[in-house]
């Protein structure tokens, strides 16, 4: 049995359609012992481990929060699966989940400087600055919307060490802050209800609601797993 947990913040009124195929690609190729939710939960999810926060912040402080809340539950494995209710595992994985990268932060800077990314571009530079603070020249980015194995005691140090941030890239601040290395990966995020212009070798999907619910790529996450998971109390899709 595998021996770590996956934990997913999910806010109040998520999509729940891309949580439901979530689930089901977690449960066919992502070798887990739990699903935590930590926010809210869909009334149609069971089996799940559920912790209930307060969601009054901005959407970064709200998934901090969660991800703090897990690091804390005694409940929740030492080394879990940190995921997005967005994030589909397309084929199966191993136990040991391999580590990825997006590349040195200068080159993520650069592709969302283009777009005018308000707060996401201003916490990005925040935590980069921070990190070059404490070392480390050229940090690599782990802004990838793929699961991402993480240690309790890595996570806190990373988000105690950039507690000051408002929009703290945890996810970056533990990689870089852990040394977890990695090989790199193009962001796997599909934006918009394009044609079908998205990798389908590819073992990882993650999509916008739009993208999910029109587009091409949803229209293949829900043709690779039409059945019901354990996860499901309402059996329907």
């Amino acid at each position: 049995m595998a021996e770590h947990d996956i934990v997913v913040p999910v806010r109040e009124g998520a999509a729940d359609a891309q949580l439901r195929y979530a689930l089901r690609s977690w449960a066919a190729n992502l070798p887990h012992r739990r699903v935590w939710l930590i926010g809210y939960q869909p009334p149609w999810v069971a089996d799940v481990g559920h912790v209930p926060i307060r969601q009054t912040g901005t959407k970064y402080a709200n998934t901090t929060a969660a991800v703090r809340v897990a690091i804390e539950h005694p409940e929740i494995t030492e080394r879990f699966i940190l995921c997005n209710d967005d994030f589909f595992v397309m084929k199966p994985q191993p136990e040991d989940l391999p580590v990825y990268h997006r590349g040195p932060v200068r080159d993520v800077e650069a592709y969302y400087a283009t777009r005018g990314n308000g707060a996401y571009l201003r916490g990005l530079r925040e935590t980069r600055d921070l990190l070059v603070s404490l070392g480390h020249e050229d940090p690599l980015s782990y802004e990838l919307h793929l699961p991402l194995p993480v240690s309790k005691a890595g996570m806190l140090n990373a988000l105690e060490t950039g507690r000051h941030l408002d929009v703290l890239h945890k996810r970056t601040a533990y990689g870089v802050l852990s040394g977890i290395g990695g090989e790199y990966m193009a962001d796997v995020k599909i934006l918009h209800r394009a044609p079908r212009t998205f990798d389908t070798s590819n073992p990882y999907l993650s999509t916008m609601p739009d993208s999910f619910t029109n587009g091409a790529v949803g229209r293949f996450i829900r043709d690779a797993f039409p059945q019901p998971c354990r996860y499901e109390a309402r059996r329907r899709r």
